[in-house]
Formats: structure tokens, sequence, C-alpha cells
């Protein structure tokens, strides 16, 4: 019986989707089905061009369906609704990240375009994408990285109104083939923000140079130059502020698609472990009754729910958000550092178990190792990422306000706000709902009572030992109360989704008593910073909380986790 926690393309029906939504999605497991194991590892080892993979997705207007917002579309199918995205995601994860890349970076891509009131640009785009087209984001530069105040895309006006745009971008995905790169840029006449530009260039351009891949893999992530590359009135998306505006939004968008990505490549990657690690036998003994073994595996197996429910949960408040209520701006974060890392910390405990057969040529494991490093250094490292939680901290433990329950959001809407989110600033001013009711709905589960104390006592140490102005600046020490905030955050929209799922709490527990094993070693890492005051140490001492045991409980789990072997294996 498949395990109905995690996805298992024998047995995937989204019927929670509307018809032409869960076609496309069961045709595009069907296409990596019938593609099978081996050509899929052969063509990630010889780093092929996704040529076929975009071929079918032009055929079937995946890309068009998805990624197409209602107010551009060509037909009623389409539209721009995360928690279809976010499905995509995960099946795209589960069969290689080479092709959530090349659907990732059209997201970023369409970005500034769909944000833009050029309605030439928004056409040609919607055009593009019906054609089958792929999209880019040229925004970093090699010397410069993200770092847009020091963009050295140079734009030189011209006699026309336009431009004439000279300057490389790196590190840029499809840049190799994309319909349209939104490049940002900057004037030469205009000093400062209000000389910031965002236009449209195409790769087919003769002044658009290809320069190199600049990884060994089958994304193509590019380094290109401009030269005198002629920018018309048609071209240019957005000017001054409201191009700065445009690409941290568009970021904002595109991160959160990193968390269903990082899930799927740990779902294929399970299956694998479980089976391989349960159908082994060492010393006269399957692998997977010894005790150690059991824990690893339990632990990736709660590890990986947590990140489910996280990431579905989220998606509710991305699409709900509003001028009003921008809640998703501290979700959104969390999703790409919290919830990827979730996913490498489960890797790493299958690795341990299956440890040389996690290297082997013909196993999906073998790049799903390599593949899941990426995701938490995309779109903002980790510590880009925990900085900005940082900003939420205070308001969200300690300065609650009074919001609309969000309900699940599977409804088949339009995304609009994400096109709308306006000034990318005020986020010490975003105010959350209490995180507390969360909490005591599940205060008769041991490990949720016990994280609760953790979670109650970072409260504390927020109002009475926060650090000061010299340790603000220290961002070693804050990054390590970053983590101890992420996973109260974590645990909040965890049991808020366990609730709207009822989910198993044999599993909620063993996930919890997880997460307050997290929260004291992150709480010993504080007490070990150099700068750590002794009030600060002695609150770190005491935060530490052994979890719960409960031997019956975790082997009802062990239980689940042991009906993963041979519950999906990929045809070759």
């Amino acid at each position: 019986m498949a395990d109905p926690l995690l996805f298992n393309p024998r047995t995937y029906d989204p019927a929670h989707f509307d018809i032409e939504t869960r076609r496309l999605l069961r045709a595009t497991v069907d296409w990596f089905e019938d593609r099978g194991k081996q050509k899929l590892i052969e063509d990630y080892r010889s780093r092929a061009w996704l040529a076929d993979f975009l071929a079918f997705a032009a055929k079937e207007g995946l890309f068009a369906t998805f990624l197409t917002p209602a107010s551009a579309a060509g037909n009623k199918g389409q539209r721009w609704d995360t928690a279809r995205i976010a499905a995509l995601n995960e099946i795209f994860g589960f069969y290689g990240l080479d092709y959530w890349y090349a659907w990732q970076v059209t997201i970023l891509g369409l970005g500034p375009v769909w944000q833009s009131d050029n309605l030439a640009a928004r056409t040609r785009a919607a055009e593009l994408l019906a054609q089958g087209e792929v999209f880019a984001f040229g925004l970093s530069e090699k010397t410069h990285g993200a770092d847009i105040y020091s963009t050295d895309m140079l734009l030189t006006p011209d006699s026309n109104g336009g431009f004439s745009a000279t300057g490389s971008k790196y590190y840029i995905g499809n840049g190799n083939a994309a319909g349209i790169v939104s490049v940002f840029g900057r004037r030469t006449d205009i000093e400062g923000p209000d000389g910031y530009v965002f236009f449209a260039a195409d790769s087919r351009h003769p002044a658009y140079h290809l320069v190199k891949n600049v990884v060994d893999s089958s994304k193509y992530v590019s380094e290109f130059r401009l030269e005198d590359y002629p920018v018309g009135p048609d071209d240019v998306l957005h000017t001054g502020r409201a191009a700065f505006d445009a690409a941290l939004n568009t970021v904002n968008v595109g991160k959160f698609n990193l968390c269903t990505a990082s899930i799927g490549i740990c779902e294929h990657a399970m299956y694998e472990a479980v089976t391989h690690a349960h159908n082994r036998i060492l010393y006269g003994r399957p692998v997977t009754d010894f005790p150690h073994v059991r824990r690893e595996l339990a632990d990736a197996y709660v590890r990986l729910v947590g990140m489910k429910l996280f990431s579905d949960r989220a998606v509710d408040y991305f699409r709900s958000a509003s001028s009003e209520d921008r809640r998703y701006l501290l979700f959104n974060p969390m999703t790409k550092m919290k919830v990827t890392t979730e996913g490498e910390k489960v890797i790493d405990l299958m690795w341990d178990v299956i440890a040389a057969k996690g290297f082997e040529k013909d196993t999906y494991f073998a790049q799903a190792a390599v593949e899941i490093r990426g995701l938490p250094k995309l779109e903002g490292t980790v510590h880009v990422n925990l900085a900005l939680i940082l900003k939420f901290m205070r308001n969200h433990l300690l300065n609650p306000a009074e919001f609309a329950a969000v309900p699940t959001r599977l409804d088949a809407a339009d995304d609009t706000f994400l096109f709308e989110q306006g000034p990318a600033r005020g986020l010490g001013s975003v105010r959350f709902h209490d995180w507390r009711p969360a909490y005591d709905a599940y205060a008769g589960v041991p490990n949720v009572a016990r994280f609760r104390e953790q979670a109650d006592a970072l409260c504390e140490f927020v109002a009475s030992a926060a650090p000061d102005e010299a340790q603000s600046r220290d961002l070693d020490l804050l990054l390590a109360v970053g983590q101890l905030f992420a996973l109260v955050v974590h645990g909040q929209l965890v049991l808020e989704q366990a609730r709207l799922t009822d989910l198993d709490e044999d599993v909620l527990d063993e996930l919890f008593s997880v997460l307050v094993r997290d929260f004291s070693a992150f709480a010993v890492e504080l007490h070990g910073k150099d700068s750590s005051t002794a009030a600060q140490q002695s609150w770190a001492l005491g935060a530490i909380r052994r979890p719960v045991v409960d031997e019956a409980r975790s082997g009802r789990v062990w239980e689940r986790v042991e009906a993963l072997s041979g519950a999906y294996e990929m045809a070759q």
C-alpha cells in the first residue's frame, strides 16, 4: 500500500485539481516513466541539453498553461496558480533537477514581464510561451553576483527614445535558448536607483553573444555579453526604483519553488534507499534490523514529512497574500532556507545507511546526493535568508495581530498579487497571527508540548537577552539565533497543516522529537559563540530539552518507513 504522505508515480492522482491540471501533471509523470531510469541517468551523465523534454512541454502546452497569468491568457485553463506550480516542482525534482531548473529560470525570467505595464512585452511573452519557448533572468554578474546596486550592464540613451546596452551577465539559466531574457541594468545618464532599467532581450539577436555554460551539467547556466544591443521602448519593462522592486519581487516568487523541488528529490531517493537497505543482509541480518539504521531512516522520513507539511501550508499564505497581509515574506525565505537544508539532512541520513550504494552510477541517489546541495545555495544563500527572517522575529514571537483564518488554497484561481507586490521594503512592520494556538491544538502530543517549552523560552530570550547593538553586527551570532527562530516558525506551519490534514499523531510526535533535538543543538551552538554573553549562555543551557521517548510510537512509525521498501522503483 502506498504511503499517502509521499509522492508515488504508481498511484499519483491529483484529484484536488481541475481536469486540465490533472491531465498535465499525469502526462508529465507518464513522460518521465516512459522514458525510463536508464535514459534519465544517461542524459544526466552526458550533460545532454533538454531538447526532448522541452519538445514534450511545448506539445502539451505545459509551461504556457501553468505560467501565463489570467490577465495575459489565451485560454481559460491558463493561470498563475502557486498550488499547481508547487505540484509540478515536486514532480520535476523527483525525476531530475535539470528539468526543474529549465522551468525555474523560466519562472524567474517571466517575473519582470508579468509585473510590467508594457503590453507589447506581455503579449510577446504569452506568444512565446504558447510556442514552447523558455525564458531567462539576467540579474547576476560575474564580479558582483546578485548585488544589483553594482550592475555593470550599461544602457546608453540613443536618439530614438531607446538605449544601446553593453555589458555581461553570469550564471544565467536558459541563456542559450531563451525567447526573452529579462535583463537588469542601469542608465549611463542617471545616477542612483532612478537609473535602473529592466529590459527584454532575445538570445537569438546578433548583438547577444553567448560565452559559455559555466557549469558541467545539462542545466545551461550561461555567461552572455551584450554589445551595443538595441533596446527599444517595447523592450523596456521597468525603470527606476520599480526595476529594483521587480528584481526582488521576482526572487520572492521564484525562491518558493526550491522547497518542493527538494521534496521531490528526497522522495525518489527515499524509495531507493529504504528498498536497498531493507533487502541487504549484513552479518546474517537485514540492515534495517540495526537500531541506528532504523533511527536514521525514521528521522529522514519524518523530516521529509515535515518538509511537505510546511511547504503545503506556506502555499496557502502565498496565495492569500495582499498588501495588507504580507506574512508570505517570512514563510517564503523559510521554504527556501529551512526546507532545502532539511532536504540535505534527509539525504545525508539515508546516505549514512546505504553508504557506497549512494555512489553507484545506475542509481537515482547518486545524482540526488549532488543536486540536493544546490537548492540551499540558489536564490540567496542560507545565510542571506536567515538574516532576512530575523527581521520578522520580534513581531512574530511577541507582537501578534488579528487575521482571518487562511484556508487551504487548492482553488483554480490566479495569484494576481504576486505580480503586484509593490515596493520591496518595510519588512520590520509586517505583522503575524499568534503562533501559539497551532501549538495549543496539539498540547497533548508529548514532543509538541516539549518543543513548546523551548519556543516559549525563545520568547523570553528575545524579550530579555536579545543581542545588543554590538552583537547585532555579529552575523555569526545572529545566524544561530535565526536557526532557533526558524524552528519555531517551521513547527507552527507543520502543526497548522497537520490539523488541516488530520495527520497521524505518531508521525507528528516523532517529527517533533527531532525538532526538540535540533533546538537543543542550536542552543548549544549559541552557547559556544565567541560573543555570547553570560546571560545568553545561561539561557542556552536552560533551553536544552530531551525528547519524550516512546518505543511503541517509534515502532509504529518505523512500520511506515519499512513499508516503503519496494513501494516504487522506476522502470529501466
